[in-house]
């Protein structure tokens, strides 16, 4: 069994610049927690895999190609591989945001 604590998982050094830590990284997938704090976003972006995001904690706007829309805790939200996507605090708190790539990149995402 392996078992982590994300306070405990160091920091991945990003071009967004923002707290982003690798919680499972495997062949199959990838997952990793974002947070955004009040005023932070992350650069719109598409990456070459289906990406599913879940809320765990507070309320962000997600923009997925041409839709945008406030979202909150306990929240699914999917963006299909090659579609822009990205996130954005423009509340109070903090917003915190699980990433799941399935499958697992094989190349980087493209800033856009």
């Amino acid at each position: 069994m392996i078992i982590k604590k994300l306070d405990q998982i160091k920091k991945m050094a990003t071009a967004n610049d923002v707290d982003v830590r690798n919680l499972y990284d495997a062949e199959e997938a990838l997952i990793n927690v974002i947070t955004l704090q009040p005023g932070e976003a992350l650069k719109p972006h598409i990456t070459p895999e289906n990406v599913v995001f879940y809320v765990l904690m507070g309320t962000g706007i997600v923009e997925v190609g041409d839709e945008k829309q406030s979202v909150s805790a306990n929240t699914v939200i999917e963006s299909p591989k090659d579609i822009k996507h990205c996130w954005y605090n423009e509340g109070d708190d903090t917003l915190k945001v699980m990433v799941i790539k399935v499958p697992r990149p094989t190349s980087k995402s493209v800033f856009v």
